[in-house]
């Protein structure tokens, strides 16, 4: 038995106005996923659990099967584990993001944050940032690493979380900062590394050159997403087989790393539309060569979603229903028998722009087991269903074990 689970990063939704009340899964040309939903096992789960913030940390380890109030020590810690970074047990890990604020003549604390992701800034020109940065405020305590895209690492040496709330920078994309940068005394020196970074980084060549070519500058890191050095199982030893992870970003490879999955590296994939989905299909047929079950992370409707864009989040399910499952649907033929689980983690709401906790779609389609689904998959068909999962972390036994 071959398992494949399809993790479509943010893309639940509410009804959006711009698509004539439809969410985006409703609005997307799904054929090959509808074609699944037919034959396939439908229902809602609930991914975040009571009282846990919304994101996709924790989501997809209740994916996984690992429960995140058992686990779950912060998101960075995940994304420095795929960098590579070997975290000892007193650093703390912080998310470092490139952003974008205005370029105004007010101080940094009245600026507003323009994007959270500085045009979605390539890592090569992320990766140069990134050291300028550690050059002048890394030291024996501060030091920064560099990631993909925006997203990159701070690690403090003897460091605490006990932070207050440090604010995710895609939750406040429009607004000043004033309110949402680190307030508590043990974040003074994030805050002042913050403040700094714009000093460092507002004239960087880099910068100077994305400027003249109409691209946003990256002119200031965002410190968020606190935690310490992650541990839990492995996947095989907690489900008694092998997996594999295919992904885009360092978040999702991390989880894959701590659970001792194998994680694939896809040339070209960047995380947004312009992925190589083909690749990440490939890879991932690659991987069922020597493993079980390959999870296939995409995070582009998350990305549409929390920049508001309607077309372009339809799009992107369009794009995996057209670049992705052919090429699954045919790799997978020569097996006797497996299953596809496809869900997103966590809605990612275009009216909203951030995360929310609601319950998701998911669907589990069995070769040899095919059963009466819904016409077309979305948030709506899922919950008449009546089928409902209430603990995130039961859905990944209930996928393997299931006939």
């Amino acid at each position: 038995m071959k398992y494949v689970v399809l993790l479509y990063d943010g893309m639940a939704d509410y009804p959006v106005p711009a698509l004539g009340g439809k969410t985006p899964m409703m609005a997307a040309e799904k054929p090959n996923l509808d074609y699944l939903a037919q034959r396939a096992e439908v229902g809602l789960v609930r991914t975040v659990a009571p009282g846990l913030k919304p994101g996709s940390d924790v989501a997809n380890m209740s994916v996984m099967g690992f429960d995140p109030a058992e686990y779950y020590t912060g998101r960075s810690p995940l994304e420095a584990a795929s960098i590579g970074i070997d975290m000892k047990p007193t650093d703390v890990s912080l998310r470092c993001n490139l952003v974008t604020l205005s370029e105004d003549s007010k101080p940094y604390e009245e600026k507003t944050i323009e994007d959270y992701c500085a045009d979605d800034i390539s890592t090569e020109e992320a990766a140069e940032l990134i050291k300028a940065v550690d050059s002048a405020l890394g030291n024996s305590t501060f030091r920064f690493y560099a990631g993909v895209s925006y997203r990159h690492c701070l690690i403090w040496s003897n460091g605490t979380t006990d932070l207050g709330s440090l604010t995710p920078p895609h939750d406040i994309t429009g607004k000043v900062i004033t309110d949402h940068l680190p307030a508590h005394k043990n974040a003074a020196a994030l805050l002042d590394m913050m403040k700094k970074s714009y000093d460092i980084l507002k004239d960087h060549p880099v910068n100077l050159a994305r400027k003249a070519n109409g691209r946003r500058p990256a002119n200031s890191i965002w410190l968020w997403g606190e935690g310490t050095r992650p541990s839990f199982p492995p996947f095989e030893e907690l489900f008694g087989i092998k997996g594999g992870v295919v992904s885009a970003v360092d978040l999702i490879k991390g989880i894959g790393g701590c659970a001792k999955m194998e994680v694939a590296c896809v040339e070209g994939a960047t995380g947004y539309l312009d992925t190589n989905f083909e690749g990440k299909a490939r890879a991932a047929l690659d991987l069922l060569e020597r493993n079980d079950l390959a999870y296939v992370h995409f995070e582009a409707p998350d990305e549409c979603g929390h920049r508001n864009e309607p077309e372009n989040k339809v799009r992107s399910i369009e794009l995996i229903d057209e670049r992705v499952l052919p090429i699954l649907f045919e790799g997978l033929k020569k097996y006797d028998d497996y299953k596809i689980m496809v869900l997103p983690d966590h809605p990612t709401p275009i009216v909203t722009r951030t995360h929310a906790s609601d319950p998701v779609p998911y669907l589990i389609y069995h070769k040899n087991g095919e059963t009466e689904g819904v016409a077309t998959i979305n948030e709506e068909t899922a919950e008449e269903t009546g089928r409902f999962i209430d603990f995130g972390p039961s859905l990944m036994p209930h996928f393997l074990n299931n006939k």
